[in-house]
């Protein structure tokens, strides 16, 4: 066999990992997302439960961020391995402008619901009341809008290139996803931030039992701060 033969099929077997990568990561995180919400929104212990949205809210940008990339794969397949970014302009920009936001989103999701587990399992009791089903939805709504207006210059700046397909042409916004959005924003500050409220919402929750707090609501902080973390 020459060596280009090889590498065909090296590049082949790839295409077809990855393919049957993607439908496998849809599937199981499309059903997985769907039964986390269907038990949240119709489960009763989870009325009202401010962690349980944050988790509904989790679970759909999730969904939606599985469609897409899949999406991506079955228009690959349909132009016969052709990136359908390096094609349409329109796309191009969809498929970057999206999972930014997406991953903004999932990001600031898993923070506010570290730091209301912390607030809503600490001791004092002015702290708790700043952990409300009201404020979570502002937060989550505000959220998406902001980070929706944080992908505007991505979408003014992405070109097709002819060799490198599509990539940003301003070299400040490249200086700014590679130096300040990717480590940074999307990187070290919401794993800091959500570490560190976790880690207070455990030892706040290894001493509520101390409080005269019912033996459920107890072992449902316990789970949901399981969970976020």
């Amino acid at each position: 066999m020459s060596n280009s033969s090889y590498v065909s099929t090296l590049i082949l077997n790839a295409q077809l990992f990855s393919s049957y990568f993607t439908y496998t990561e849809f599937a199981i995180g499309f059903i997985g997302n769907i039964f986390n919400i269907l038990v949240f929104t119709n489960t009763k212990i989870f009325y009202h439960n401010r962690c349980a949205f944050y988790l509904v809210a989790e679970s759909i940008f999730d969904i939606a961020q599985l469609t897409q990339n899949f999406a991506n794969t079955i228009w690959t397949l349909f132009l016969n391995g052709t990136d359908p970014q390096t094609v349409s302009l329109t796309w191009c920009k969809l498929r970057s402008i999206f999972p930014q936001w997406y991953r903004l989103m999932l990001s600031a999701i898993v923070c506010f619901a570290a730091i209301d587990q912390f607030l809503s399992t600490h001791h004092r009791p002015y702290l708790r009341q700043l952990s409300s089903l009201t404020i979570a939805r502002y937060q989550v709504y505000f959220a998406t809008g902001f980070c929706l207006l944080h992908t505007i210059p991505a979408a003014v700046f992405l070109q097709i290139s002819p060799i490198f397909g599509c990539i940003v042409s301003s070299s400040g916004l490249i200086n700014y996803y590679s130096y300040a959005f990717y480590p940074l924003i999307n990187g070290l500050f919401p794993i800091c931030v959500s570490s560190l409220f976790s880690i207070l919402a455990y030892r706040n929750v290894r001493h509520i039992v101390r409080r005269q707090i019912p033996i459920n609501r107890r072992r449902l902080d316990q789970q949901l701060t399981a969970m976020i973390f």
